[in-house]
């Protein structure tokens, strides 16, 4: 028999971490979104890329924020795909830095711009050039003026001319170090 939503509240850490894929594939998204912060330590990677998309969209912005990185990196495109706006919105940079390439490709330019500008500066090299043109004319000023020197770097000429004059002059002096001549050029 399923478990209500208040008994899987109840769970703790331990239970959950001891819960097989079949188990959690079995929980309701109200189930789901009823797992504690603290409980939600527990569930294993491979219960994480276990989540059907409906369960990883049904995780509650709290949850999202108490992912650990390895949870993170768990995520399938599929589930990044199905995070809202303010589920990603809740992501630090350590959690950003923990997404796969694919995840970062797979973000809508909704999912890029609700990230915070201290969030984006987990971004790697190789994430910053799987954004795509798109996503990188979604950033905020704010968060293009959070971007470091290797992530400016990492951006392609195209993406550099799809900036706004805003977010070319919300580069940090420091970060433009990283701008190559094709990049001035664009």
């Amino acid at each position: 028999e399923a478990l209500s939503p208040a008994l899987v509240g109840a769970l703790n850490s331990a239970q959950i971490g001891a819960l097989s894929t079949a188990d959690i594939a079995g929980f309701s998204t109200a189930d789901i979104a009823a797992i504690s912060t603290a409980a939600l330590a527990g569930l294993s990677t491979a219960n994480v890329a276990a989540l059907s998309s409906d369960q990883a969209a049904a995780l509650t912005t709290g949850q999202v924020a108490a992912l650990k990185t390895g949870q993170i990196n768990a995520l399938t495109s599929t589930q990044v795909g199905a995070l809202s706006a303010s589920q990603v919105g809740t992501l630090n940079a350590t959690q950003v830095a923990a997404l796969t390439t694919a995840n970062v490709a797979g973000l809508s330019t909704t999912q890029v711009a609700a990230l915070s500008a201290k969030s984006v500066t987990g971004l790697s090299t190789a994430q910053v050039g799987a954004l795509g043109s798109a996503n990188v004319a979604a950033l905020t000023t704010a968060q293009v003026g959070a971007l470091n020197a290797t992530q400016v770097g990492a951006l392609t000429s195209t993406e550099i001319a799809g900036l706004s004059t805003a977010d070319i002059a919300a580069i940090n002096t420091a970060a433009l170090a990283g701008l190559s001549t094709a990049n001035v050029a664009a």
